[in-house]
């Protein structure tokens, strides 16, 4: 009978309730991450006052601000950099590398932008790189690649390449750090670094209107330009081969393309500190600039229109043009340049490496000039 509390099997103890909460199972994910930084502080926003020194990015958001407010007769919505102390002061905290200079007394310290407690800062695109492994920064440090800071590991097993770069860093006056190795290990993102790590800063970009001007400049201007390269090590190579066979500059989209990296430097061999490199927002529109300004814009091309040995242009304004790894030019970089040129080869294979293209090109239009001159 329902109801019957003296039926067999009846409930002793009450029902268990619903659980409550997850027994802090996911605490920390709830957790605060601290407060949000205000503009003036964040060294990406065009408000930044901060005292640190303004990336590139953002003192080109802020002058284009006040390019769009001159032109609207407005005050520009911007920053006034170095007004407000955005630094970590001295002393540091727990875990901060120590500095040792050329005398090797320890600095110690933190400096760097301010980030909330317990939110993780996204590097700039503009941030410095760190380099790593013993024969990649013994080379780069040979080459005269600029960097800030030599990082090595405690420790670390001393060979004659380790005494080398400590030698050559300290003669160079580059800041030699003792961090942990966990320290390096977190710091290059598990990636394998015998050891030591060389601090590479930002690549100081020309602006691409500079770079024209100064090439025009010259009896043989000759620009080139890369469509689309994303491997830093070819980006390296056509630089080194650019400085190699006389050209004023190179220039590379900003997006879905490689930039001046760490790899880059090292692949140009220290040559990236000799030819100007630009990148443009628009490579299309950059190259009909060049066209305008009286540049011949070739493009490389498997399937090219005219060969490299009979390319009569080649003693004037040139631009030469590489397309990508992959798909070689795109359309409207293709529909922009002025012909199209292919490297004859006998064998059967498809298409030469970008950067070796590049090479092969630059070393023809170096001989054509020579034979004219």
């Amino acid at each position: 009978m329902a109801g019957n509390s003296q039926r067999r099997g009846r409930r002793l103890t009450p029902k268990a309730g619903a659980p409550k909460g997850t027994g802090g199972k996911n605490k920390d994910s709830l957790a605060g991450r601290g407060r949000t930084l205000p503009a003036d502080e964040r060294p990406w926003h065009k408000a930044y006052s901060g005292t640190e020194k303004l990336p590139q990015r953002t003192a080109w958001k802020q002058d284009k601000e006040r390019r769009a407010a001159a032109e609207e007769g407005r005050s520009p919505k911007i920053g006034q950099p170095g007004t407000k102390d955005t630094t970590w002061g001295k002393g540091g905290g727990r875990g901060t590398p120590t500095t040792k200079g050329r005398g090797g007394k320890p600095t110690g310290g933190r400096s760097g932008p301010r980030v909330a407690p317990g939110r993780k800062a996204n590097p700039a695109k503009d941030s410095p790189e760190l380099l790593v492994g013993r024969n990649p920064v013994l080379e780069s440090l040979r080459t005269q690649v600029p960097a800030t800071a030599l990082y090595t590991a405690q420790g670390i097993d001393v060979d004659d390449r380790v005494k080398e770069i400590i030698r050559t860093a300290a003669d160079r006056g580059i800041a030699i750090l003792e961090v942990s190795r966990a320290e390096l290990d977190r710091m290059t993102g598990g990636v394998l670094h015998q050891g030591v790590g060389l601090q590479v800063p930002p690549f100081a970009y020309e602006p691409f209107d500079d770079l024209v001007a100064a090439a025009l400049e010259q009896a043989a201007p000759l620009l080139v330009a890369l469509d689309g390269v994303t491997d830093p090590r070819n980006l390296g190579a056509v630089i080194r081969s650019a400085a190699a066979f006389g050209a004023q500059g190179v220039f590379v989209p900003e997006r879905r393309a490689a930039g001046i990296t760490a790899t880059a430097w090292r692949t140009s061999a220290g040559a990236a500190a000799r030819v100007p490199v630009a990148q443009v927002t628009n490579l299309t529109r950059s190259l009909k600039a060049c066209k305008d300004a009286g540049f011949v814009v070739v493009g490389l091309d498997a399937d090219g229109q005219t060969d490299l040995y009979d390319l009569e242009a080649a003693v004037g304004p040139l631009v030469l043009v590489v397309g990508s790894e992959g798909r070689g030019l795109s359309r409207l970089v293709g529909e922009t340049c002025d012909l199209t040129v292919s490297i004859p080869m006998v064998s059967d294979v498809e298409s030469l490496n970008a950067s070796v293209a590049a090479a092969v090109t630059l070393a023809e239009v170096a001989r054509r000039r020579s034979v004219e001159v």
